[in-house]
């Protein structure tokens, strides 16, 4: 099962940037307390008990789902699988999915032929900011239709995440991820510095920590192993962000001044250590220039022979089936997590994952035909047996329960899944429908025959996981100069990394941090700057944070 980050051997689709939405000639208007149709000959709803279970409604709800997300596969095997089969009886509906860009998304606001459920993937976006006007309260549907919800499935801190201006929710995300969550130790670290057990068993098993000790150890590698790569990383196309932004967690980098302004972690003089070091391996040969213009596939393919000695990886549990496959083909060979690179300056692992933010948000649209009954369906999914049944499937039939209390797909659906995938998702086709899955679900899962080649990562991750709910969401809204010059000081820094960790000589590394310093400059980053203090602020107050 795939998840963001996580979940995301998928590219993710454009941030929306969509402007001038007007109500859909829809029934209310923002700040009504919800639609007019009324369930009395349905049920009576109750705050204990789900609505589905009591809606006696006999009539099947025929129900459109649009995905702004274009590159969205498997949409026509909903339904057809058990366990989406099982969800449709449930709630006596039939699901037909729609996906596209953001062209289409505009078509369907011009034209006010709206479908029943839309889902974005930008709270930050125009369109999210404007969802009173073109979808109804979660909170007003929930009271009206299904007080389950409010009560027992949604989780309080993401709703409040949510809010608009009117204090009302009308987005829910996947993978959002609250404190309590954190606190539980639900949420897995997907980041970790990796090495073969064989090749550092070679070497002695030194400390990596500091710079001088892992440059050492390279050069012990790079002597008795000169057919491997003695040190890799992933995401290159992504702007370096494993070396990057996952390499900043891993050394503790805080993300505010002590005065409490947003830092800018690019120039933190802990990390800038690290990136010199890497440099410095690079400059001895430790490196490959594979590294830098490998795609995914090329990554993956190397990973699965084990041409890398190390590994900083990012998006562990997406590689798992290329580690597994290492494993399979090299016996008693496998990658193990160890301490890597560590903060110069004794900081603390602060280990990212999704936050209260989660990643792709659902809402339920103002020209919805049943807005109770796809309130049900938001309730069913959001609940833990439906967010179960989505990942696992149904008990005794795709998953038992270990005495540890722990869901293990049976081996034969993982056999099938590996054997034949098409028949696979016809069949069972889990964890494929992940807009309302949630790392607190996935963690009642015991290790499947992938996921064991990532687990001692996750192990050694434990308690190494941090939210960083301070700075989600602080970048200056889409649409204004400030975000375009956001942008280009982004885009500045995705090169100058990349020439920095390249440079040949001390002259091309001072010229790609130069460049860096430049755009700030030009951009006007002090100006951004202040936007994002004021965001940080005001996610302190929304969610009661300590400053």
């Amino acid at each position: 099962m795939m998840k963001k980050g996580k979940y995301l051997a998928v590219a993710l689709a454009g941030m929306l940037a969509i402007g001038g939405l007007t109500a859909c000639g829809s029934k209310g208007s923002a700040g009504s307390t919800g639609p007019k149709e009324s369930i009395a000959d349905r049920y009576t709803p109750k705050k204990d008990t789900p609505a589905w279970k009591l809606d006696k409604k006999k009539k099947v709800t025929n129900l459109t789902w649009y995905l702004n997300a274009d590159w969205w596969v498997n949409t026509d095997a909903f339904g057809k699988d058990m366990i989406t089969k099982k969800l449709e009886k449930d709630l006596n509906v039939k699901i037909k999915f729609v996906t596209g860009d953001n062209t289409k998304l505009n078509t369907y606001f011009a034209s006010g032929d709206m479908p029943d459920i839309i889902t974005i993937d930008d709270m930050t976006s125009s369109t999210a900011k404007k969802a009173a006007s073109w979808a109804w309260s979660l909170n007003d549907l929930s009271k009206k239709y299904d007080p389950y919800f409010l009560a027992h499935a949604a989780k309080k801190m993401t709703l409040d995440w949510y809010k608009l201006k009117d204090g009302k929710s009308y987005g829910y995300p996947n993978f959002s991820n609250t404190q309590d969550d954190f606190d539980k130790g639900y949420v897995n670290p997907t980041t970790a510095f990796v090495v073969r057990n064989d090749v550092y068993k070679a070497i002695g098993e030194p400390s990596m920590k500091t710079p001088e000790e892992f440059l050492a150890a390279l050069k012990k590698i790079h002597e008795k192993f000169p057919d491997l790569l003695g040190f890799g990383f992933n995401s290159v196309i992504e702007g370096a962000s494993a070396i990057s932004y996952s390499l900043q967690d891993y050394l503790g980098v805080p993300v505010k001044t002590k005065s409490g302004a947003y830092y800018d972690r690019n120039l933190d003089p802990d990390y800038l250590k690290w990136v010199q070091t890497i440099n410095t391996a690079y400059r001895r040969g430790y490196l490959s220039d594979d590294t830098f213009s490998d795609d995914t596939n090329g990554f993956t393919d190397k990973l699965k022979a084990g041409k890398y000695a190390t590994i900083f990886m990012d998006g562990t549990t997406s590689q798992a089936s290329a580690l597994q496959s290492f494993i399979d083909a090299n016996k008693g060979k496998k990658y193990v997590a160890i301490d890597g690179p560590q903060s110069t300056m004794g900081r603390t692992i602060t280990l990212r994952n999704s936050g209260v933010s989660g990643w792709m948000n659902s809402y339920i649209t103002k020209k919805a035909k049943d807005p109770a009954k796809v309130m049900q369906l938001f309730t069913y999914l959001t609940s833990k047996q439906g967010m179960i049944q989505m990942q696992f499937g149904i008990k005794n039939k795709t998953y038992t329960v270990n005495s540890d209390g722990k869901l293990a797909i049976k081996p034969e659906v993982t056999a099938l899944q590996n054997s034949n995938p098409t028949k696979y998702t016809n069949t069972y086709n889990l964890g494929s429908f992940y807009l309302f899955a949630n790392d607190r679900t996935l963690a009642n899962g015991a290790a499947n025959s992938n996921a064991k080649s990532v687990q001692q990562f996750i192990d050694w991750g434990k308690g190494k996981v941090k939210s960083n709910y301070l700075v989600e969401n602080v970048a200056p809204d889409q649409g204004t100069q400030e975000a375009k010059n956001y942008s280009n000081i982004n885009t500045t820094w995705n090169t100058s990394i990349v020439s920095m960790i390249r440079a040949k000589n001390d002259k091309a590394y001072d010229a790609a941090m130069a460049a860096y310093k430049k755009a700030k400059k030009q951009y006007d980053y002090a100006a951004i700057q202040k936007i994002m203090n004021q965001k940080m602020k005001q996610n302190i107050k929304k969610l009661g944070l300590k400053e």
